[in-house]
């Protein structure tokens, strides 16, 4: 196993789609962070401070692709008959993937919050205020929107050991947020604050998730999600034929 996570640390840390995917996401931060102090006058008010905050969850969607391209990407490039025969079972390697980028996620969000932190600082200051670091809520908020990546990393591993093919994986990730959470689960009813990104807001206590669950809640649910697809994912890849 220590073998496995070294090559899949590796094989992360020279792949040029991730960093890519880490600069775009802490310019979008920026701009986000950016977009909600320009808009606000009362930029001091903790409530203003934490919305621009909490953008770091939204950047989840970026980790999601991240988890699907450790599976899906392997097959995408033809190297996943390769990698099942240097390893006896298959299971270990769905193993290493889901510890690796989860561990990557986690990075991931924690690098962007401090990108956000900093920004929300930097304009604050300009604007005669400062950031309240003595927060409680703010700094949940971090923590939130940090295991809302990491769970979502997760969850990607679980898709693309799925759906194996990764343009269609990233597809259909994303259509489901946008129109299962965006527009059929309004249609649910109370049902609709247990799904996945639903979850994530909560987990990231977004604004507009005032009537999901608690915090510790989305954030246990969250993680049941991950281990669901991974479970799928791991029985659907041992009985899959790559020939």
């Amino acid at each position: 196993m220590t073998a496995l996570l070294g090559a899949e640390l590796l094989r992360l840390r020279t792949t040029r789609g991730v960093w890519l995917l880490l600069a775009v996401a802490q310019l979008l931060i920026v701009v986000g962070v950016s977009g909600v102090m320009r808009s606000r006058d009362d930029v001091g008010s903790p409530e203003v401070q934490q919305a621009a905050i909490a953008h770091v969850g939204l950047i989840s969607l970026f980790t999601l692709v991240l988890g699907i391209m450790a599976m899906a990407g392997e097959y995408r490039h033809r190297t996943i008959t390769d990698t099942y025969l240097t390893v006896p079972r298959r299971t270990p390697v769905v193993v290493a993937k889901l510890v690796v980028h989860t561990v990557a996620g986690l990075l991931f969000g924690a690098v962007t919050a401090l990108v956000a932190v900093a920004a929300a600082a930097i304009w604050l200051t300009g604007r005669g205020s400062s950031l309240d670091v003595g927060s409680t809520d703010l700094w949940l908020t971090v923590a939130g929107g940090v295991a809302w990546n990491a769970a979502f990393a997760a969850i990607g591993v679980g898709v693309g050991a799925l759906i194996t093919n990764q343009i269609g994986a990233i597809a259909a990730s994303l259509a489901w947020l946008a129109l299962v959470e965006g527009l059929v689960a309004r249609l649910v009813g109370d049902a609709q604050h247990w799904l996945p990104f639903a979850l994530g807001s909560a987990l990231n206590r977004l604004p507009t998730a005032t009537d999901g669950p608690p915090q510790w809640q989305a954030g246990l649910a969250l993680a049941g999600y991950a281990v669901a697809f991974v479970v799928a994912g791991v029985a659907t890849t041992v009985r899959r034929d790559i020939t």
